[in-house]
């Protein structure tokens, strides 16, 4: 135990005697579900017609359903080390040249909880970083599967071994223990299961994160799931219109039809289920905070690398992951909690995963620690009822393109009230949306609304420069140009970007 572990530990049972002696009010448990690339119309909550969601739609009609939640980046790492720190991911040059890895010396919300007394539990995706940089380097007790991998090879055991062409270039810590047939998402589930009936009857508070691997590539679920919505596909037939549409240097699909992602949403539902029957079995349910929400949104696009398979369709909001339109940084956020928040209520409270921080340690009864949350603004008076009239401003910055991805383009976002500025600052373009009316960004305002357009644009040049925002001015194009069977078509694209 290191000298800055041991500190923790003293303060941890410190705190713990004195609100034992006091006689205080348990501080309340705490469930983190986060699945990853989970679309904003993933649920049927949230409007989908064609996956099937009962157990998180249960939880929606117990707690609080979010309509304007944000990521706070629209790929997975930059996002994550905002969840985990409440900075936007550009005060921590993410991405850029930060190679992945969350500083030891960022103050994770788990190490808050940590000194708040909790017991911190860990299972799933971590991609923040590997060995010296683990969940349990920052923050958590036990550390299930979490390490430098974004994806597993398969989602069947054993989970390093590729089953398809598309399987990532990573495997999973861990869990090397499994058997033939098991399922990634029932694996991390059956793990968070054990830890939780080990906290039966403990006097100490818990935070259980479960961060699914799912539902990210490689798509891959269970037989008979992909049969009964392959089924389901054929018996709704075709749909009107076309099936994608162009978006920036790719394109985004428009239809949710994928059999195989569908049976994986089920199946990360499944999860939720079991979770919450455990909660009600053990007698943990009243005293227990549930979140459930996603890294950023649904893998809807793809660039020149056509051969991508793409998952779900986030219409009508605009593009998906990678890009900064509503698609791609519109997440779905549900929080229970019982006893305090009205069940069943519908919230257009616009907040962000920054936020996390500073929300949980006032649900836990912890103090603030606005040192370390500098962009994350506690919505605990949205959870009452009683949202924040001020008018919050939500910074975007993605500097890295990658076109043989996800089809988007280096840019910075403001979203103010009811404004969403886009600057694509490598081809001079700027765009503006009134989201009140125009959640599908259709239509530009830029030159229709110039003084806005004007004003805000000025706000984001100053953040950049103010926090220091690192640009990737190239475009991307040494990226790129590594991978040999896009330099033809990237070449085009540059020298495109150039006339212009």
């Amino acid at each position: 135990m290191n000298a800055r572990q041991t500190m923790m530990f003293s303060t941890v049972t410190v705190l713990g005697l004195v609100a034992t002696l006091a006689g205080a009010a348990p501080s309340p448990n705490i469930l983190f579900f986060l699945a990853d690339d989970l679309g904003w119309r993933d649920t049927a909550c949230y409007g989908s017609e064609f996956y099937e969601t009962p157990a998180i739609d249960r939880l929606a009609a117990e707690g609080v359903r979010f309509t304007q939640a944000y990521a706070a980046h629209p790929r997975c790492v930059p996002s994550r080390a905002a969840l985990m720190t409440g900075k936007f991911p550009a005060r921590l040059k993410s991405p850029g040249p930060w190679e992945g890895a969350l500083p030891l010396s960022e103050v994770t919300i788990a190490e808050a909880l940590k000194e708040a007394g909790y017991v911190t539990f860990f299972a799933g995706k971590w991609h923040l970083g590997g060995e010296g940089r683990l969940p349990s380097d920052q923050g958590f007790d036990i550390n299930i599967a979490g390490g430098h991998a974004g994806a597993p090879r398969s989602y069947f055991w054993p989970y390093n071994k590729s089953r398809s062409a598309h399987g990532e270039a990573h495997g999973i810590e861990g869990l090397d223990d499994g058997k033939e047939g098991e399922y990634l998402t029932d694996r991390l589930t059956d793990e968070s299961l054990a830890f939780l009936r080990k906290q039966k009857g403990s006097n100490q508070p818990f935070l259980l994160f479960l961060s699914h691997y799912a539902v990210h590539t490689p798509l891959e679920s269970k037989e008979e799931l992909t049969a009964k919505y392959t089924a389901k596909v054929a018996a709704a037939g075709p749909f009107d219109g076309p099936g994608k549409v162009d978006e920036g240097t790719g394109h985004t699909k428009l239809h949710q039809d994928n059999p195989v992602y569908a049976g994986m949403i089920q199946s990360l539902d499944e999860s939720m289920g079991r979770l919450l029957s455990e909660l009600d079995a053990l007698g943990l349910s009243d005293n227990t905070i549930v979140v459930v929400t996603s890294d950023h949104g649904g893998l809807s696009n793809c660039g020149w690398n056509r051969g991508r398979p793409l998952a779900t369709s986030n219409a009508p909001l605009r593009a998906g992951k990678g890009h900064l339109y509503e698609g791609g940084t519109r997440i779905p956020l549900i929080v229970k909690w019982p006893g305090v928040a009205k069940a069943g209520v519908t919230t257009d409270a616009l907040v962000a995963n920054t936020d996390f921080y500073p929300t949980l340690l006032e649900l836990a009864g912890a103090p603030a620690k606005p040192e370390q949350h500098l962009d994350g603004l506690s919505f605990v008076d949205a959870l009452r009822g009683n949202p924040s009239e001020e008018k919050r401003a939500l910074f975007w910055h993605s500097p890295t393109c990658r076109p043989y991805s996800t089809g988007d383009e280096n840019a910075t976002a403001l979203r103010w009230s009811k404004w969403k500025l886009i600057d694509f600052y490598d081809v001079g373009r700027v765009e503006l949306y009134d989201i009140s009316t125009d959640p599908e960004e259709a239509q530009n305002l830029a030159k229709t609304r110039p003084d806005v357009a004007e004003r805000m644009l000025a706000r984001v040049q100053a953040w950049r420069e103010r926090i220091d925002a690192h640009r990737d001015d190239d475009g991307g194009k040494r990226r790129i140009m590594k991978k040999k069977s896009y330099i033809k078509e990237a070449t085009a694209y540059f020298e495109q970007v150039e006339k212009k």
